[in-house]
């Protein structure tokens, strides 16, 4: 099976399974009460971005748990374990991107109207903030992390990634929130560094997957 076709079957998974439903419902209740009518945009893509990276972990948790042991054994032995698990965490960056968007989007329809440079920057956000969570999720989660640590370390990457001040993603939501008292900049070294630290643990994983054969 192509990679495509494994990720486009992940994806179907993931929704099937109804396991996106908690992590979609958390972002949208909690950008909910976040956002009103009239919040500068700038802002408001910053908080929504910055909401989407602990999302991102959970969806990545809920990709790779989807499927049922068999029939992943299955899909190993037809297309290999790199493959199988690289598939699953593209689906679940899939999702999250998608997630993401619908939440820029309303941040564009309820906040006051924003200059092409704040929509620019919410656009960078989201990416940026969906790959570093993707990244947690990736290294957090089985097969890296198994058992009851999963948890307790992916919400300490996810504080690490927000918090940190050479992350890309606190350094895209940082220029956001500045951004809303002036001249909003956009920092498009983001993109490229979140895009690197997602393959990196994406590679990381599913090395692991490989050598451990879970």
């Amino acid at each position: 099976m192509t990679l495509r076709a494994l990720t486009r079957y992940h994806l179907e998974l993931l929704v099937r399974s109804q396991r996106w439903l908690a992590p979609a419902l958390a972002y949208v209740v909690v950008l909910g009460l976040g956002l009103s009518g009239g919040d500068d945009v700038a802002g408001a893509a910053a908080f929504s971005a910055g909401l989407l990276v602990p999302v991102m972990g959970w969806l990545v948790r809920a990709a790779v748990g989807a499927e049922p042991a068999q029939s992943r054994a299955c899909l190993v032995a037809a297309a290999g374990w790199p493959r199988v698990h690289l598939a699953a965490l593209l689906a679940a960056a899939l999702a999250g991107l998608g997630l993401g968007a619908a939440g820029l989007a309303a941040v564009l329809v309820l906040g006051s109207r924003g200059s092409g440079a704040a929509v620019a920057g919410g656009a960078v956000a989201t990416v940026v903030c969906a790959l570093s969570g993707a990244a947690v999720g990736a290294v957090c989660n089985r097969p890296v992390v198994t058992g009851s640590y999963a948890v307790p370390l992916g919400l300490g990457g996810v504080v690490a990634v927000l918090l940190l001040p050479w992350s890309p993603a606190n350094a895209v939501v940082r220029a956001l929130v500045l951004g809303a008292r002036q001249a909003p900049g956009v920092p498009w070294w983001t993109l490229p560094a979140a895009a690197a630290l997602a393959a990196g643990c994406c590679w990381a994983a599913v090395a692991v997957a490989v050598r451990r054969g879970v």
